[in-house]
């Protein structure tokens, strides 16, 4: 019982930190639904849950098969967040501008795939972080991750009639990502070796 707190803690800012960009695109979806029509706000939501829910069953069964790794070498897992975050900031410092890519995606499985596409870097953090914490934390985690998604799209919908915040955020998310991820990365190894 202790624990959840902390795991909770912990899962929060785990969805938080691989899915900064995803307000971006969210936002992006919410703006173009306004102006066409296109994508409807239901397959907004319901893409984005499907697309979290594909990459979360991914970095479970993932991190099922690392359960061969002997447990004292399962730390190194967060040097794959680490190395993310020190790529990331190294992007955001070489890159000149922050703008972001463009979001093509009209209906429900556009918007999966673009939440699916958008995150191949949360598998390699949510897989060594299910690999370390357990079948209860796991599930708790996963059920924080569920209350994410709705926070998530309720934002990139309040933000999507906002053009302002969507500069800021755009502004600020090259540095905020990789500082997330490197801060994951540092969590996992210290958690295993300290």
């Amino acid at each position: 019982m202790s624990a959840t707190p902390g795991t909770i803690a912990t899962a929060v800012g785990v969805f938080a930190g691989t899915n900064v960009d995803d307000i971006i695109v969210l936002t992006v979806l919410f703006l173009s639904s306004r102006a066409n029509g296109r994508p409807r706000p239901w397959h907004i939501w319901t893409g984005q849950y499907l697309g979290i829910a594909a990459l979360v069953a991914v970095s479970v069964l993932a991190a099922l098969g690392l359960s061969i790794v002997p447990d004292g070498h399962v730390g190194l897992l967060g040097l794959v967040p680490l190395a993310l975050g020190v790529r990331g900031l190294v992007t955001a410092i070489r890159s000149r501008d922050g703008d972001a890519a463009p979001v093509a995606a009209a209906g429900l499985l556009g918007v999966a795939g673009v939440t699916i596409a958008n995150g191949a870097d949360n598998i390699s953090v949510y897989t060594p972080v299910f690999r370390t914490i357990g079948t209860g934390p796991t599930l708790l985690t996963i059920a924080v991750f569920a209350v994410g998604v709705a926070v998530w799209c309720a934002a990139g919908a309040l933000l999507g009639s906002h053009p302002k915040v969507i500069a800021v955020v755009e502004r600020y998310g090259k540095w905020l990502v990789p500082a997330v991820f490197i801060g994951i990365g540092l969590l996992i190894l210290g958690e295993a070796y300290l």
